[in-house]
């Protein structure tokens, strides 16, 4: 799951998570011949998504949803994630898309229903079936446009990113409790402090601290997570929506973690290798005890499961204060899947998608450690086995709605952001191997460069007919430590 952005390759996974939910679709489909006997079709609906770790979980649902429902074989293809918004790309220009689909990241939803790859769900979604589903979870710009509802929330807004702890390493550090549980770090302070215990104990055998960038996005990670904590709802992935303007600059929480970054690089403890390491090669290391602590999100959790490392814990947004000043946001409502406007059979298409929206499914979803429901009675930690992904699940109030442009003005869908370079991720890669100097004045350089781009992406669509400005983007009434509540929604 991908970074959103969200926080984002991997958090996209999630969204990484994060991103995704579900609903139990009662009695089976059937057509009838004249005579009034019932006909079953042997014609598989066909369904697409990018979900590896996730796969046992659609699989299993696969064969409920068959015991339910004999006459609608579902035919899954697991497609490459980083490639799967090509591939579905190229499917619809010849025609060939599956008839469900996870949606696919880009272009944006609001330009599949222009381009009219997605199929308005009013005829099945009611309002009784909406009814099923919390409150303002239907949101125009989000996951219905003119008025139409195409897609469905799956998943809850959920905290992105965590702070995982080696039980072990804690404990031969002498970081315990006394009954015996590790100390977790809730500050920054005490995040150094541990990593400073883990490595001189260890007599340097062992590192506090450990990631892998070989790919260029794990240092955005540790930013995103600390600067939220401090006070800084942008994180790494948006603006500050209530300035309306990016804020790497002006923000110092941003140059204040990474000098911090910097000192633990300084004074050695950071796994020498996190430069060039992958992400799933930190993984690895860290289930082996080269560090004791490193950052990532949920789908961790079940990559270390399947090693059948299960000894560490987690806490996410340490804070300079030990209380979070901001957190992780999302829109309210939000897509999980769709069914092609090119679906042969709509209606055996709609069963398995209303079966992937059903509480149950979501139930299932948590209970196998994948991420939150959409239903909040499917979010307790009390009915999850497994410890670390229970104190995922507690940690649930730490995501929250938070302003969405979009919502409010749905023709600021017409803006599209073009990529900025060098990005966040390259300007704390310039500063961690030493190629950048100033962390204040790079900080502010990419600050200048994002709030140029944005303010040009606005011009240009407004230049086409789009009624937007920069001022869709604040949100004065915003405050962080609370869900923003939408006037449309």
């Amino acid at each position: 799951m991908r970074r959103p952005t969200t926080s984002m390759k991997r958090r996209d996974l999630l969204r990484a998570g994060g991103a995704v939910a579900l609903t139990a679709f009662a009695g089976g489909l059937t057509a009838c011949s004249s005579s009034g006997e019932r006909t079953v079709s042997s014609t598989a609906v066909t369904y697409w998504d990018w979900y590896v770790s996730q796969a046992a979980w659609v699989d299993n649902e696969i064969k409920l949803f068959g015991q339910a429902h004999s006459d609608s074989p579902i035919k899954k293809t697991t497609q490459v994630t980083d490639k799967y918004a090509d591939l579905f790309a190229l499917a619809s220009r010849s025609k060939t898309t599956p008839d469900i689909f996870m949606i696919p990241k880009t272009p944006t939803i609001q330009e599949q229903v222009a381009k009219k790859w997605l199929l308005p769900l009013d005829k099945w979604a009611t309002s009784a079936w909406r009814s099923r589903f919390p409150a303002d979870q239907f949101v125009e710009g989000v996951n219905m446009f003119g008025g139409k509802v195409y897609t469905a929330p799956f998943a809850a807004p959920a905290p992105s990113l965590q702070l995982y702890c080696h039980k072990g390493v804690f404990k031969n550090a002498g970081l315990t409790n006394a009954d015996g549980s590790i100390q977790l770090p809730k500050t920054w302070d005490d995040v150094t402090r541990a990593a400073q215990t883990i490595t001189t104990k260890s007599g340097g055998k062992v590192y506090g601290l450990g990631f892998g960038n070989a790919q260029n996005f794990a240092l955005a990670w540790w930013i995103d997570l600390f600067t939220r904590g401090a006070g800084s709802p942008g994180g790494t992935n948006s603006m500050d929506f209530r300035t309306g303007a990016w804020t790497y600059g002006s923000d110092r929480n941003y140059a204040d973690f990474l000098n911090l970054l910097l000192d633990w690089k300084k004074r050695g403890f950071v796994y020498p290798n996190s430069m060039s390491s992958s992400d799933e090669q930190a993984r690895a290391f860290f289930s082996q005890g080269a560090f004791g602590m490193t950052v990532g999100g949920v789908w961790n959790q079940p990559t270390w499961t399947e090693a059948k490392f299960t000894d560490y814990s987690l806490v996410t947004l340490p804070s300079p204060t030990g209380s979070p000043k901001a957190f992780f946001y999302g829109p309210p409502g939000g897509s999980f899947v769709a069914i092609s406007a090119s679906a042969k059979e709509p209606d055996r298409a709609w069963a398995w998608l209303d079966w992937l929206y059903g509480k149950a499914a979501g139930k299932r979803w948590v209970e196998q450690g994948l991420g939150l429901s959409v239903y909040p009675e499917n979010n307790d930690p009390s009915l999850v086995k497994f410890a670390p992904f229970a104190e995922y699940v507690g940690m649930a109030d730490t995501a929250m709605v938070g302003p969405t442009p979009t919502v409010r003005n749905p023709a600021v869908a017409a803006v599209t952001l073009n990529a900025v370079k060098p990005d966040i991720n390259d300007v704390a890669a310039g500063l961690y191997t030493g190629q950048l100097k100033d962390a204040g004045a790079a900080l502010s350089e990419l600050q200048d460069r994002m709030n140029q781009a944005q303010s040009d992406a606005v011009k240009a669509a407004a230049a086409t007919g789009a009624k937007v400005s920069m001022a869709d983007y604040v949100f004065a009434d915003w405050d962080p430590t609370k869900p923003y509540v939408h006037k449309s929604a």
